[in-house]
């Protein structure tokens, strides 16, 4: 059946309202990644994907796989990635773009096309306010019906198939008013004048024998590794099966896209950039808050103007929660550093935090199998009063606000909230509480056991002396806007 025929069957049988739009949260990895490979097969017209991270791993190359096997059953495929962490992948770019009905477009292109991502920046160190700044959208729209966004870029550790460490994320399959939105956004950027076709940065390959062995090496034959995804937390059936009968189990709700235009990059005014943006549109949603904020964010450095904002609504009754990383959770230690300078603040300020510890999170399947494999939140999430939720690509910090491109969906849906209280009690996802010391100016974590006893410490978990010399020096010499 077409997708398009499905999202229309799927609106009826959920019973959304002419107007709204259906939603399915994807808390899980693997249920995540068998949505994304199970609507690029369904697809029968088009496909947008339009990635921030794209790597050539096995994840990544079975989502080139099954791109490439679209585009040659007729397909049109539009492949948008930003340029920043494609080094090595020229060569398979090249080839992918030369095959019929498969483009390949990067943003914002760095003119040194190989060596470390080190290297291509310090080449670029004359160009660095351009280079600064990036395409963080994550997007894929099947047959412009169907949708998904959120928080996972295209590789192993963003759906639990990594060895080393796999991020706790969320996504949003989506259906209804909100998809032609959402290709509308793509659409701006595709065609927008940060964006470079793959073929005018290089010769393309002729369509032969050894451009077709390059992509048999690396493409072809990978269905394999497209892990099995069971019943998830929510007691949804993986989304090939929803398919395969007919109806997506949707959720209702009146849901907004809220996307950064390209052009932002090039606005030399921060005010500018931060004007109508995805950060402006999603952080207004605290002034009307009532009484209660969940933001959720890996990356959380709120600035001045935010910590005003956090202590007015804290002021004034509200309870203001932030779910960030552990220092030893986090994969981006500068910008923790960012964030340190405000906890002590938004603590005395009456801000409740909580730090995802990576040996904490339990080995359970509320967010995939973690093995023996350690965690990392990388969920983008904001909920206020349990009355409207933003999921999407942003975080709380200045580079989402005045530097990176965002998009999101801000959604009313009592419903579509109510199965967040499955997945957000943080203190079972296994996260520290942060709590003022008595006798210091200081910060203490708190590590709460099963039992419900707890455990009280006065050192930052997983931080040793060079952690703490190293991050008093990025607090004294680093400016915010660099993180």
């Amino acid at each position: 059946m077409p997708l398009a025929r499905i999202a229309v069957a799927s609106l009826t049988a959920n019973a959304v309202p002419r107007g709204h739009s259906g939603f399915l949260l994807m808390p899980e990895g693997p249920t995540a990644l068998n949505a994304r490979i199970a609507l690029i097969r369904a697809a029968r017209k088009t496909l947008d994907a339009q990635y921030y991270i794209l790597q050539d791993d096995a994840t990544g190359l079975l989502f080139l796989s099954e791109l490439l096997d679209a585009s040659r059953r007729g397909v049109r495929v539009r492949l948008l990635v930003d340029d920043l962490y494609t080094p090595g992948k020229d060569q398979l770019f090249a080839a992918l773009a030369s095959q019929p009905n498969f483009e390949l477009r990067l943003f914002n292109p760095l003119a040194v096309r190989s060596g470390p991502l080190a290297w291509r920046v310090a080449l670029s160190l004359g160009d660095l306010r351009r280079v600064n700044r990036r395409m963080h959208n994550k997007l894929l729209v099947a047959d412009n019906s169907v949708a998904i966004t959120g928080g996972r870029n295209i590789a192993d550790e963003y759906f639990m198939r990594s060895d080393q460490a796999n991020f706790v994320d969320m996504d949003l399959l989506a259906a209804g008013p909100v998809v032609p939105a959402l290709s509308n956004s793509f659409d701006d950027f595709w065609n927008s004048r940060q964006v470079r076709p793959i073929g005018s940065l290089m010769a393309l390959p002729p369509d032969d024998d050894r451009t077709r062995r390059v992509l048999a090496e690396r493409c072809e034959d990978r269905r394999d590794l497209l892990p099995e995804a069971a019943t998830d937390v929510l007691g949804h059936p993986p989304v090939s099966v929803q398919l395969a009968a007919g109806r997506l189990l949707l959720t209702e709700g009146d849901g907004r896209v809220v996307s950064d235009v390209p052009e932002k990059i090039t606005y030399d005014d921060p005010e500018a950039s931060f004007a109508d943006s995805v950060s402006q549109r999603t952080i207004a949603m605290l002034y009307g808050a009532r009484r209660e904020v969940l933001m959720v964010s890996p990356y959380f450095v709120p600035g001045q103007a935010g910590l005003a904002l956090l202590r007015e609504q804290a002021a004034r009754g509200v309870q203001v929660l932030v779910f960030t990383n552990s220092l030893d959770a986090t994969d981006e230690t500068l910008v923790y550093s960012g964030y340190a300078r405000y906890r002590l603040a938004m603590l005395k300020a009456g801000v409740k935090i909580y730090e995802l510890g990576s040996r904490l999170v339990p080995k359970e399947r509320r967010f995939g199998e973690f093995r023996h494999s350690s965690a990392r939140l990388h969920a983008k999430i904001m909920l206020v009063d349990r009355e409207r939720v933003f999921i999407g690509s942003m975080n709380l910090d200045g580079r989402s606000a005045r530097l990176n491109t965002e998009v999101g969906v801000i959604i009313e849906s009592p419903a579509l909230i109510e199965q967040f209280g499955a997945l957000m009690p943080v203190r079972e996802l296994g996260a520290y509480e942060l709590r003022l010391r008595k006798d210091v100016d200081d910060v203490q974590w708190i590590e709460h056991h099963t039992d419900g006893s707890e455990a009280v410490l006065d050192e930052e978990p997983g931080a040793n002396v060079i952690d703490r010399v190293r991050d008093w020096l990025l607090l004294k010499l680093l400016p915010e806007d660099v993180l």
